[in-house]
């Protein structure tokens, strides 16, 4: 039986090697997904939020309690899509290969998935200002950045409800937004506890946003005013942010509330041969999805 022997035995060795190959470059490769989004597993199609508001203030209590009612807010539905990517190695090259080609290829292939999912993080902010439903749907069925956010309950959207600007990034810009999200209402018209932590930004705008937040005096003033921004914020830049000009204001703890990534099936490696062509094929396969179900924990400029 030395045919099928040869067979089996390329495919054993040569996918020990690729398969680790693949992973100690994925494991190494840099992600801003966890640390924008609350990280879940699911084990489900889809998963749902049945959103409820928020309830008024105390009443005076003069003998009897006054009871309360939330109303029923907006549904958030998200869809896990599958995504893949495969390479093959012929027998022959990897008999001859004498400059590490076909190594090269399950490393690419890791870059290829980490980038993939990167773009699909990015995208909540890249196609925030429009209504987006490629992995979730909102019933509220407004951009997750918009000055029309609306309430079930009734109470009146005229302050409060808007969380997007048009201000180019700069220390004036930067205190306007913080002022804008402090007065950000719950769906009762209520004032909220947000306190804006983070900028997020494209690396073309590094410069403008170090200035702002680390310069100790006062950026683009010739005195010694303190720079009231210095240090209040933690400065991230995300390489797949595609507009060089657009920028975010977040309170990183709401974030962490309100914008979940589900795993449905983790990143996976799987191998397989012909044995016909002496052919080993590897694919990568993933499931996941994203979806925001409050927009109150962030600010985008979609600067004109």
């Amino acid at each position: 039986m030395p045919v099928p022997h040869v067979a089996t035995a390329f495919a054993d060795l040569v996918d020990k090697r690729v398969t680790k190959i693949f992973y100690d470059t994925y494991d190494q490769l840099p992600s801003l997904i966890p640390t924008m989004y609350s990280m879940e597993n699911s084990s489900d199609e889809t998963e749902r939020w049945s959103a409820v508001g928020a309830l008024p203030q105390f009443q005076e209590f003069t003998g009897s309690v006054s009871y309360s009612s939330q109303s029923q807010g907006y549904d958030t539905t998200a869809t896990h899509v599958e995504w893949a990517n495969g390479i093959q190695i012929e027998r022959k090259l990897y008999d001859d290969d004498r400059h590490g080609m076909w190594e090269r290829r399950p490393s690419g292939l890791a870059i290829s998935a980490n980038r993939t999912r990167e773009v699909h993080g990015a995208r909540m902010f890249n196609l925030g200002f429009s209504v987006d439903t490629k992995f979730y749907n909102n019933t509220e069925a407004v951009a997750l950045f918009s000055n029309s956010h609306t309430t079930t309950s009734g109470a009146s959207t005229a302050t409060g409800f808007d969380n997007l600007v048009t201000s180019s990034l700069s220390a004036t810009a930067l205190a306007a937004a913080r002022i804008q999200m402090r007065g950000f209402r719950d769906d009762q018209a209520e004032r909220i506890d947000v306190m804006p932590s983070m900028v997020l930004y494209p690396p073309d705008l590094y410069d403008v946003a170090f200035e702002i937040v680390e310069s100790a005096g006062k950026p683009g003033v010739a005195t010694n005013d303190k720079n009231v921004h210095m240090g209040k914020y933690r400065l991230v830049e995300w390489n797949y942010l595609t507009d060089t000009n657009n920028w975010f204001l977040i309170d990183e703890s709401a974030m962490k509330q309100y914008v979940v990534w589900f795993e449905r099936i983790p990143l996976e490696f799987a191998f397989a041969e012909e044995i016909d062509t002496i052919i080993a094929k590897w694919r990568a396969y993933m499931r996941y999805s994203n979806a925001w179900f409050d927009w109150r924990w962030g600010l985008g400029a979609q600067v004109t």
